[in-house]
């Protein structure tokens, strides 16, 4: 049998076509992936920041969750703090109402007390500073006084100087005896209570005290008054 002829494609440059040929529409997309591909890969090279390391993304893992235990720390004492803020403000306040209340029993009592001493007795002397009432009372070795003293005249600025007491008595020594005791330093305004006890000679037993107040120890005289002893 004779083989069925075929008939033969001319081909003037001699090359054989090809069995596979690539479509255009698949061939540029390609391409385009393979550039932009390309383009990520040379900026992550250039001007991106290197990529990490696993230890080195692991440190920072555990850098940021110190850091926010670090914030919760801090959040969780300021809370603290705020709440012992909130607490010393009461308590200031309360302590302000507290030394309002004082301030305002003590100008009360400062107001009795002026009242209770206008309306003692003058002194028979009235100088320039009158001694208006007094007590003395002898026990263990001790004279205590209470020395009321005022002053018509009273400036702003307080008086400064001393009183005296001198004591009159018997001694058991040598009978009759004058004791001068210790000076006594004074700063006052309008009226002042000087109290307080000094000790007496041995065997003396006191009988009568005159209180004596002095510009300076030794100094002109202001006021002076007698009194008995209790």
């Amino acid at each position: 049998m004779f083989n069925r002829s075929r008939p033969v494609s001319f081909n003037p440059y001699g090359r054989k076509p090809s069995r596979w040929r690539w479509a255009r529409w698949i061939v540029l997309p390609l391409a385009l992936m393979l550039a932009g591909a390309a383009a990520v890969i040379v900026a992550q090279e250039r001007y991106l920041p290197p990529r990490l390391s696993v230890e080195a993304s692991s440190r920072l893992q555990q850098d940021r969750d110190a850091a926010r235990s670090e914030a919760q720390r801090l959040a969780a004492e300021l809370s603290q703090t705020q709440g012992r803020l909130s607490g010393a403000t009461s308590e200031n306040q309360a302590l302000a109402r507290d030394l309002a209340a004082q301030k305002a029993a003590v100008e009360q009592l400062q107001g009795d007390l002026a009242s209770v001493v206008a309306a003692l007795p003058p002194d028979p002397r009235s100088g320039v500073v009158e001694v208006r009432a007094a007590r003395f009372a002898a026990s263990g070795g001790m004279l205590a006084y209470d020395v009321v003293l005022t002053r018509d005249k009273a400036g702003k600025r307080p008086l400064t100087g001393t009183m005296q007491l001198v004591v009159t008595g018997e001694s058991a020594r040598s009978g009759p005896t004058t004791v001068t005791m210790k000076p006594i330093a004074l700063s006052m305004g309008q009226h002042e209570i000087v109290r307080g006890s000094q000790p007496l000679p041995e065997g003396f037993t006191p009988q009568q005290t005159t209180v004596r107040v002095l510009d300076r120890q030794a100094g002109q005289v202001l006021g002076m008054r007698q009194l008995l002893v209790r």
